[in-house]
């Protein structure tokens, strides 16, 4: 697709963007931030911490600089990379700025991804490790994630947020002492930033062969030819596209609205499956009540959209 079809038939720029960093004084640039980005129409979500900064957000072309341009004026952060993806619309509802202790919350003090982290990968070396039976291979993200795509012969933590990733490798039995030790661990995630602090938390345990994707799934997707790929599925991503594949094109994934589970298409043609009030995997924990107000709430949505209030 060349650059003047993305701009006439995806026109919304989206980018995802993480550094981690001292920031001396983050509340101070909580205002700024979101100033800059309503005033130009930017949309999306920033996590602001004393160990950095996290997000992803979306605006025309002009915006999306700008707001990159403010955010490596700040020291510490003139070396943040991000990555690019196009959207046909805006895929965020508003804007939001916040400060949060961690911008990857594991909940474990001491990890530090600026002292301690696992050694990247780019996409292109990416399979090679992967394929060697001597890798343990951990996707590091949530299992609603994990469920519409994965990496081939990647372990699958199950867990339901970041924060139980350090339970796992205690229950999974991970010793680097142990003689089923593995030789090498290779993790990933979307963008790559939990796997900064996977990666440390692994070595912190006293792994030294830890290995992590550079520019997570989303870089790999974007470099990587489809017909060379060893990745399975789509990629979920916070918002509203749901999902991309190779390419990075957008998927085929939707949202239950009810439970914010991603929908593939064996989910959606489920009995189980309403349009905006119920999917397989909430069905049995709502009642007919809240299937109800689903229902009221996705027929205003339906209606507010159709009127230009909700794009």
């Amino acid at each position: 697709m060349s650059d003047a079809t993305t701009t006439t038939t995806m026109p919304v720029t989206v980018a995802a963007l993480y550094h981690f960093a001292r920031l001396a004084d983050h509340p101070a640039l909580q205002a700024p931030l979101a100033q800059l980005c309503c005033g130009l129409g930017v949309k999306g979500s920033i996590l602001l911490a004393a160990e950095g900064i996290n997000g992803t957000i979306a605006g025309d072309r002009a915006g999306i600089d700008a707001v990159l341009a403010h955010i490596r004026s700040i020291p510490g952060l003139e070396h943040l990379e991000h990555k690019e993806s196009h959207a046909p619309r805006m895929p965020f509802r508003r804007m939001k700025v916040r400060l949060k202790k961690e911008i990857v919350t594991m909940g474990v003090e001491g990890i530090d991804p600026l002292v301690n982290v696992g050694a990247y990968v780019d996409p292109r070396d990416w399979n090679a490790l992967i394929a060697d039976p001597d890798t343990l291979v951990i996707d590091t993200r949530n299992d609603y994630e994990v469920a519409i795509g994965s990496f081939a012969r990647a372990v699958d933590p199950e867990t339901k947020s970041f924060r139980e990733f350090p339970a796992w490798v205690e229950q999974a039995g991970l010793d680097p002492e142990s003689e089923t030790a593995p030789k090498r661990i290779a993790m990933f995630c979307t963008g790559g930033i939990r796997c900064e602090k996977a990666t440390a938390f692994m070595r912190s345990r006293g792994f030294d062969n830890v290995f992590h994707l550079k520019g997570g799934i989303l870089k790999y997707l974007e470099e990587v030819p489809e017909e060379e790929s060893l990745w399975e599925g789509s990629c979920f991503v916070f918002d509203e596209r749901v999902s991309v594949t190779h390419g990075l094109r957008i998927g085929d994934d939707t949202l239950c609205r009810a439970c914010r589970t991603p929908q593939t298409a064996k989910d959606r043609a489920s009995p189980l499956y309403e349009e905006g009030a119920s999917c397989p995997h909430c069905h049995a924990s709502r009642s007919e009540e809240d299937r109800a107000r689903y229902r009221i709430r996705h027929r205003q949505m339906l209606a507010a959209r159709k009127s230009g209030e909700v794009r």
